[in-house]
C-alpha cells in the first residue's frame, strides 16, 4: 500500500527531519510528502526547522494532558484530520501507547543507531563502544509495543575505528542515517515495502 501523506515525529534538534525534508525538496521521496511535524517539545529546534521548511507543526506539551492516552488522542485526531498514512519517528523521545499504535499498526517506522537487536534502547552508540564491537550501524524498523523490537526494514553497517569516541562514531552513524532513512521512506511511500510476519522485503 502506498502511504504518500507523512507525519514526522521529533523531539530535539531535528537533523533527521531536516534530511527528510531536504530529500522531499529534491524529489527523492517519490510521491511522499511531509504534511506535518509532531513534537512533544514546542521549544525544540526541530520546530524552527519545520517553520523554515514551510511544514505545519503540531506542538504539544504532554504535561498539559491528564494522561499519555489523552495526549496521544489529540495527536491521532489531527493525523486523521490530515489523512496521514505514515508516521516517521525521527528522534521522538517518547514511548508510544496503543492509542496511537492501534490505528497506525504497521504504519509507524523508527530509526535506531545500532544493528538491532544489538544495543536497543538509550545510548546505543555508547553501548557499542563499551562492548568493543568492530561493527555497528543503523536500523530502520517498524514500531510495535516494545523498545526497538519491531520488524527490521533496512540496516546499514558502520565500522568502529580505533580511538573512536561517542562523538566521532555518532557523526559517521548520523551521516548514514541521513542517507538510509529517506531511501526507506521513499520505498514506503511508493508501496514497495512488504511485511510478512517479522520479515520485510523492499521491492525494486
Amino acid at each position: 500500500m502506498k502511504w504518500s501523506r507523512i507525519a514526522v515525529f521529533a523531539s530535539g534538534q531535528g537533523s533527521n527531519f531536516a534530511a527528510l525534508a531536504e530529500a522531499e525538496r529534491a524529489g527523492q521521496l517519490g510521491g511522499g510528502r511531509i504534511e506535518l511535524l509532531v513534537s512533544d517539545r514546542p521549544e525544540a529546534p526541530v520546530a524552527k526547522r519545520a517553520e523554515e521548511a514551510g511544514i505545519p507543526a503540531l506542538l504539544l506539551r504532554p504535561k498539559d494532558f491528564a494522561s499519555r492516552e489523552l495526549y496521544e488522542a489529540e495527536i491521532v485526531a489531527e493525523l486523521q484530520r490530515r489523512d496521514i498514512g505514515l508516521i516517521v519517528l525521527a528522534g521522538y523521545m517518547r514511548l508510544i501507547t496503543p492509542v496511537l499504535l492501534t490505528p497506525y499498526a504497521g504504519r509507524i517506522v523508527n530509526i535506531h543507531p545500532s544493528l538491532l537487536p544489538a544495543f536497543a534502547g538509550k545510548d546505543a552508540i555508547g553501548q557499542a563502544l563499551d562492548y568493543g564491537v568492530k561493527l555497528t550501524g543503523v536500523t530502520v524498523h517498524f514500531v510495535d509495543g516494545g523498545m526497538d523490537t519491531g520488524p527490521v526494514i533496512a540496516q546499514r553497517s558502520v565500522a568502529v575505528e580505533p580511538g573512536d569516541t561517542v562523538e566521532s562514531l555518532a557523526e559517521r552513524i548520523h551521516q548514514v542515517e541521513y542517507e538510509l532513512y529517506p531511501e526507506v521512506v521513499r520505498a514506503l511511500a511508493e508501496g514497495k515495502v512488504e511485511l510478512e510476519g517479522r520479515k520485510t522485503l523492499i521491492r525494486e
